[in-house]
């Protein structure tokens, strides 16, 4: 049986940190979208927006950081069980952007959660890679993947997190056959962006999917990628819009069985007794056979 994931992608503009009626508002945007699709789908649909699409901030430095002060609640205060709820409303696994959680240590974090179609919070990532010095974040430490059953194993990776190499790697390592990447890059390197998700979905073999902001807060040109690398599809510019896709994830064991356009198998290079490699630089060690 194949391991289909219909995907609804939004390019949008971010909604006020301070908005009172936002969450209302985005729960309509959501059935709207999904009602174009109709009830006869038995695999429930992945609703992914972009980075703090429900936290935007403007003004100076300060500003933004009261802002964030003001708007930051625990993963799971009020405004995440209005999420989880939501979701399960809608029967959906919904990822409704980053938002602006206030940890237990008190520290503010850039945290992506996501939602089951029964309501339950199954992940909840806080981005290790903060783009300095704009976001007043502190760094998350862990990488995060979650399982959707039967279908396959996702990992999260918030917008900067894709400039870092080890931050795919090492979700791949864990498991994950499609990184969901949520941006808001406002600035004129998203066109390097782009080259950086193809690249890791090649060098990991796995699917890349990119939400980003769309204008005026942000630069559009979201797209998903598939296992070898190819654009499946793609926003050209940055209005408002949707992408929707069907990801078929035994593709990527299609990939790493056959390999890149059938020649290259980076999962299966190394052999028995080949000497485990050294990574000083991180401390570590790379082992194929602890995969």
């Amino acid at each position: 049986m194949s391991r289909y994931l219909p995907l609804l992608l939004v390019q949008s503009p971010c909604r006020a940190a301070d908005d009172a009626h936002a969450l209302d508002a985005f729960e309509h945007e959501v059935a709207t979208y999904l009602s174009d699709f109709g009830p006869e789908f038995t695999q429930p649909r992945m609703v992914v927006y972009p980075e703090i699409h429900l936290s935007a901030i403007s003004g100076t430095p300060e500003q933004r950081k009261a802002q964030l002060e003001s708007a930051a609640e625990p993963i799971d205060g009020p405004r995440g069980q209005r999420l989880a709820q939501i979701a399960a409303k809608l029967g959906i696994w919904l990822l409704p952007g980053t938002l602006c959680e206030r940890g237990e240590d008190g520290h503010l974090y850039n945290t992506a959660p996501v939602y089951s179609p029964t309501g339950e919070r199954v992940a909840a990532y806080r981005k290790c890679f903060p783009w300095r010095p704009f976001e007043p974040y502190q760094p998350g430490k862990e990488f995060s993947v979650f399982d959707i059953p039967g279908i396959g194993r996702l990992g999260l990776a918030v917008c900067y997190d894709i400039w870092f190499p080890e931050v795919a790697r090492q979700l791949a390592w864990m498991g994950a056959e499609v990184i969901i990447n949520q941006a808001a890059t406002t600035t004129c390197d998203r066109a390097q962006e782009q080259v950086l998700v193809r690249a890791n979905a090649i060098f990991n073999q796995v699917y890349v999917v990119s939400a980003n902001t769309a204008e005026p807060h942000g630069m559009g040109q979201s797209l998903i990628v598939d296992p070898e690398g190819r654009v499946r599809a793609s926003m050209a510019g940055a209005g408002q819009g949707i992408l929707t896709d069907v990801l078929n994830l035994d593709e990527v064991s299609r990939v790493r069985t056959f390999g890149t356009v059938g020649l290259n198998r980076v999962w299966d290079q190394r052999r028995e007794g080949d000497p485990v490699l050294e990574l000083p630089v991180y401390q570590g060690r790379m082992d194929f056979r602890q995969r």
